[in-house]
C-alpha cells in the first residue's frame, strides 16, 4: 500500500498558542496551499481519510470527492491548555508533562501514549483493508506517531520529526 501522510495547511491562530483539538479555521490563503499539496501527490489516492477537524477535512475534500472521517486522527488533546499561550501555562503544570509527555497528560487532556493507542488502532484497521493507495490528512502529532510506528523509531524520536504545514510524506 502506498500511504501518503498529509499535514493540514496553516491554521488561523497566533503563533505560540496551544490549540490541539480546537477546531480552527485555515489561514485566508488556504486555496493556494491546497493546490501545492495536490501537486505533491503523484497520483489520485484510492481513498482519503481525514481527521474531522475542519483544518484537515477542508483539505481532504479538495483532494478527493469522497472523504472518510476518523476521530482517531485528531491532534493530541491538550485539555485545559487548549487555546492558551504556551507562555501562560504555569511551569508547575508544564514541567511534569515536559519531563514525560509519553505517559503524562496535560490537565484533562491526553498523553502521547493515549495518542499512540488511537493511531495504532487506526493503522491496524487500515492495514486490514485491501487498498493500493491511501491519503491520510491529519495533524502534526498523529503524523509523527504514524511515521515513528511505521519506521520502527524509538518513542523518544517521534516528536522530533519535522512535518511542515501542507507537507506530504510518502510511506
Amino acid at each position: 500500500m502506498e500511504l501518503y501522510l498529509i499535514r493540514h495547511t496553516q491554521p488561523l491562530v497566533e503563533k505560540g498558542i496551544c490549540y490541539g483539538q480546537t477546531d480552527l479555521d485555515l489561514a485566508p490563503d488556504f486555496q493556494a496551499h491546497f493546490e501545492a499539496v495536490r501537486n505533491q501527490l503523484p497520483i489520485i489516492p484510492q481513498k482519503v481519510i481525514s481527521s474531522p477537524l475542519s483544518r484537515c477535512r477542508k483539505l481532504a475534500e479538495h483532494l478527493h470527492p469522497e472523504v472518510h472521517l476518523d476521530e482517531r486522527l485528531m491532534e493530541l488533546h491538550f485539555g485545559d491548555w487548549e487555546m492558551k499561550a504556551w507562555n501562560d501555562i504555569p511551569m508547575m503544570e508544564l514541567e511534569p508533562w515536559m519531563a514525560d509527555y509519553y505517559r503524562t497528560a496535560p490537565p484533562n487532556g491526553e498523553s502521547l501514549f493515549q495518542l499512540e493507542q488511537r493511531i495504532t488502532a487506526f493503522l491496524v484497521e487500515l492495514k486490514a483493508q485491501d487498498l493500493k493507495s491511501v491519503a491520510v490528512v491529519a495533524h502534526g502529532g498523529p503524523i509523527r506517531v504514524m511515521m515513528g510506528l511505521l519506521n520502527d523509531l524509538p518513542v523518544e524520536k517521534w516528536m522530533g520529526q519535522k512535518v511542515e504545514f501542507g507537507e506530504v510524506v510518502r510511506i
